[in-house]
């Protein structure tokens, strides 16, 4: 993998910005795009570890471009963020100590579940996951499970990434009712702050490789400026629609990963 880097293979470089501003687009909208670029840096030679942690370059800058991408189309809600950070950077911490020194694959059928979960959800009861306009948004201390959820999300994001879109959405818009876009702006900022914990202990732990994250994390913020463009000019049912065949693909790559 080094050596690949090293001389600038121009293949590697090239997959690795078009599947990262993929990959951006898909979790600005929706979710999973780990599902696609932790294979491929594993299919250029890093070990899962490695590719995990490497990963989180990109994701950290998609973040802070959708979350300010959101912000600047007026559409983050900031009020009740306070509240929701601190069980996401606990579990974040934890999460992040855990990948450092556990198999990753712990947790594989964690988020399967929780992504067919989503998908169900999306398919037949709709308005828990898109509700309808006019909705009165919750604060945390008015749904107290929210912050279980918000835990253990947030540990999830810290362990292994791939997929933590689909949980996020799924407190944002199921347990608070926020809209899918504002929901996704929080998803972007809530992943911002986590993946930031986690990175800096896989930096403590010499698992980032520089060279390919930051390689990855320039198509990754394309596509989330992109994604923003997409989720503010997408109508509500498209977004739910969208999400629920997201849910399906990621699904199925957490199978056969």
């Amino acid at each position: 993998m080094d050596i690949l880097f090293n001389t600038h293979g121009l293949i590697q470089i090239i997959s690795l910005l078009a599947l990262g501003l993929v990959a951006g687009v898909i979790n600005t909208l929706a979710g999973g795009g780990s599902n696609l670029t932790v294979p491929l840096l594993m299919v250029f030679g890093m070990p899962p570890d490695i590719a995990n942690a490497t990963n989180r370059i990109g994701v950290l800058m998609q973040s802070f471009a959708g979350a300010e991408g959101f912000r600047r189309k007026g559409c983050l809600p900031l009020h009740d963020f306070k509240a929701m950070l601190l069980p996401l950077f606990i579990g974040a911490a934890a999460g992040g100590f855990a990948a450092a020194f556990a198999p990753q694959t712990l947790l594989k059928y964690f988020i399967l579940g929780a992504m067919l979960l989503v998908a169900g959800i999306t398919l037949v009861r709709p308005d828990v996951i898109a509700p309808p306009p006019g909705t009165v948004t919750k604060r945390v201390t008015d749904v107290p499970s929210s912050r279980w959820f918000l835990l253990l999300t947030g540990f999830y994001g810290g362990f292994i990434q791939a997929g933590v879109g689909f949980p996020l959405i799924a407190v944002f818009a199921g347990s608070l009712r926020y809209d899918l876009v504002r929901s996704n702006a929080l998803k972007a900022l809530a992943v911002l702050f986590f993946t930031a914990v986690a990175l800096l202990i896989f930096i403590v732990q010499d698992q980032v490789r520089w060279i390919p994250g930051l390689i990855l994390g320039v198509g990754s913020t394309i596509g989330a400026m992109l994604g923003v463009k997409m989720a503010i000019r997408a109508s509500q049912r498209s977004l739910k629609w969208f999400l629920f065949i997201m849910t399906l693909i990621a699904s199925a790559a957490a199978v056969l990963l």
